[in-house]
């Protein structure tokens, strides 16, 4: 190694002497005393009620059919929008490009893109 690079010759071995010592150890929850709280509700305590877990269960089916219904109005939109941007090229010509083809396109590019976002998320 050449002597002209002191601060690579100090990266290296600062390098070297991380790699060689070890880390400390990580405790795991498991590994950890029990708490009064654990030994005066044990395990229970991170089981839910089950009217509580009816009533997430109910709130999800909710939630799903209320996206549902969003998606099919957008679909339903998203087919107009595409009946009229076919109705306004269809209008035009080879010599001509209406600015409305253009909003419409962006307009279904914007509703499109709403759509698979709603389909993706949960």
């Amino acid at each position: 190694m050449p002597k002209s690079c002191p601060l690579l010759r100090s990266f290296l071995v600062a390098l070297v002497l991380l790699s060689a010592s070890p880390l400390p150890a990580q405790t795991s929850v498991d590994q950890l005393p029990p708490t009064s709280e654990d030994s005066q509700f044990g395990r229970d305590r991170e089981r839910k009620d089950p009217d509580q877990e009816k009533r997430e269960r109910d709130m999800e089916k909710a939630r799903n059919k209320e996206r549902q219904h969003s998606l099919q109005k957008d679909t339903a939109q998203l087919l107009q929008l595409a009946t009229e941007l076919k109705q306004y090229v269809e209008k035009s010509n080879e010599n001509t490009l209406s600015v409305d083809v253009i909003k419409k396109a962006e307009e279904i590019e914007k509703l499109a893109h709403k759509v698979k976002e709603k389909m993706r998320s949960n």
